[in-house]
């Protein structure tokens, strides 16, 4: 395969493949970052939060499993072979979790939206990919660099079960394995998600999605000859890729991240007409336009800092268990929730 299609295509094809499911997810599953802060806070309702804790739980097992069975190597991926950096993640987060507060979704759950007809999500999607390349290598690059350094891990990556697996001895695997079958009983301890079956299925699928990328990019990385970087999905560098790649195609080759948004996309646009939902959208406020581009943009730049975002450090940095992944989760629910506040409580009557 790698030889008539190429490792970039490949790899794209990968990325399809998790993002159609995520894409899925959101529509068919209602998964979603900020509709499960919300439902948490405000509805008394914490079905969706505990699938999100459902689908870490099985993207942690899937991962620490391919790891035990030789499939994947975890060490080369950013979120462990990177010095750990609290106030990068705290303040990143802080910043996604209020952008995505007022913009009213993160970038995939603005790409889900798009899939549906939702035009309100496209201007989401466009700030918020030109605002993450701004970051990574635009006019606020240097600003970055500057406040948010970053360096190389050292010896052991930085990641709980790898630290542990240092300190005790133990099989990294087998430490992962068992983190990852405690967060799954988590997650079931609540009724909520035990009497939702659709639930368990989509959160699963979730999971699947994460650990597929990690098997499918390991293979390209073993067997191709590109030296591509093992990743998994995230949704705010990719974004600018997308919109770059619509711009200069014939001068580029596709790559995971192109096919993933792309995916989600597609599986959107496919749950939306399965449900029934799909209609156009526009905004009609100005107000709520001038929220969405704020938002978008603050998460753009606040997932860059963190080095991912909802996804990227929600789940698949929290599959390999970085220690990235639960300060930068909690920033960005600590920011969501502000946001929410604040529009909910008068956001409107200060405009």
């Amino acid at each position: 395969m790698l030889d008539a299609w190429g490792d970039a295509n490949v790899a794209a094809a990968i990325g399809l493949f998790g993002g159609v499911l995520l894409g899925l997810a959101a529509r068919l599953g209602r998964f979603c970052t900020l509709g499960a802060i919300e439902d948490y806070l405000y509805g008394e309702n914490d079905l969706r939060l505990r699938m999100w804790v459902l689908a870490i739980g099985c993207a942690i097992i899937g991962s620490f499993g391919l790891m035990a069975t030789g499939l994947f190597d975890p060490s080369g991926s950013f979120y462990l072979s990177l010095q750990f950096s609290p106030l990068a993640s705290i303040v990143g987060g802080l910043l996604f979790g209020y952008g995505m507060a007022l913009a009213g979704n993160c970038g995939y759950g603005a790409l889900a939206r798009l899939g549906g007809g939702d035009m309100r999500s496209f201007v989401i999607v466009l700030v918020m990919g030109i605002s993450a390349y701004a970051t990574i290598s635009g006019p606020l690059a240097w600003m970055r660099v500057a406040l948010f350094p970053t360096t190389p891990s050292g010896v052991v990556p930085s990641g709980l079960a790898h630290t542990l697996g240092e300190v005790t001895g133990l099989s990294i695997s087998a430490i992962g394995l068992a983190i990852g079958c405690v967060i799954v009983a988590v997650a079931f301890a609540g009724n909520s998600l035990r009497r939702s079956r659709v639930s368990i299925i989509w959160a699963v699928a979730v999971g699947l999605a994460v650990t597929s990328a990690w098997a499918g990019m390991q293979y390209v990385q073993n067997n191709g000859f590109d030296d591509l970087t093992v990743v998994s999905h995230t949704f705010s560098a990719p974004l600018g890729e997308v919109i770059l790649y619509g711009m200069t195609a014939s001068g580029q080759s596709l790559s995971f991240g192109i096919g993933s948004v792309c995916g989600v996309l597609i599986g959107a646009f496919m749950g939306s007409l399965i449900k029934g939902h799909f209609r156009w959208e526009a905004c009609e406020d100005p107000r709520e336009l001038r929220r969405q581009i704020m938002g978008a943009a603050m998460m753009g730049i606040g997932a860059v800092i963190a080095m991912g975002c909802s996804i990227g450090q929600g789940i698949s940095a929290f599959s390999l268990l970085a220690f990235s992944a639960p300060v930068t989760f909690a920033a960005i629910f600590a920011g969501a929730a502000l946001g929410l506040r604040q529009l909910i409580v008068g956001f409107a009557t200060a405009d």
